[in-house]
């Protein structure tokens, strides 16, 4: 079996969204990006202003709804879906419950190989990238800097506090390229 998945996971601007598109340029197959940003953008505005849907506190904190969490389920198994019928997928995902997120997609994931890569960034790091960006509320890098990694466990981690998203994509390559076994198959 040959790795069809990868997952980056890690806080808002920890430079997911950047590795996964230096990833596209550096891998030798064609792989699609798609991302919870994705899914929160093809969600009717509706879903941002109730307590059903998704909400962003001021001070950056997230809450996820029954609606949303209902949508979200059902973007998974899409995600899935593609990779079971053939395409190749770079995730960027926030785990906003660290290991019980993980634990979701594993399921929806079952019998396929994914490459599981935390991307850390310091807090303060994240958070100047955040305030540049200008898209997103103040204090959720912080916020999420740490409690998306909690209990999530790793093929390989990244740090982009000093090393660019083209350096992390490189490292991830490799790890992919040196991941498959003797016979073929991939590890993971």
């Amino acid at each position: 079996m040959t790795t069809r998945m990868i997952v980056l996971n890690g806080g808002s601007s920890s430079g997911k969204s950047g590795i996964a598109r230096c990833l596209q340029a550096v891998l030798p197959d064609p792989w699609l990006a798609v991302g919870i940003d994705g899914l929160i953008d093809a969600m009717p505005a509706s879903m941002q202003t109730t307590a059903a849907g998704i909400e962003f506190a001021p001070d950056g904190g997230v809450i996820v709804g029954p609606e949303f969490a209902t949508l979200q389920a059902a973007w998974m198994e899409g995600v899935a879906a593609m990779v079971r019928a053939g395409a190749r997928v770079i995730l960027d995902d926030v785990f906003l419950g660290g290991a019980g997120s993980q634990q979701r997609w594993q399921q929806v994931l079952v019998g396929l190989d994914v490459f599981w890569v935390g991307v850390r960034c310091e807090s303060a790091v994240a958070a100047g990238r955040e305030v540049a960006r200008g898209d997103r509320i103040r204090g959720m890098a912080v916020s999420q800097a740490e409690i998306v990694h909690q209990g999530v466990v790793y093929d390989l981690e990244v740090d982009t506090t000093h090393t660019e998203s083209l350096e992390c994509a490189r490292t991830i390559a490799a790890r992919l390229g040196s991941s498959a076994a003797p016979d073929g198959s991939a590890g993971g």
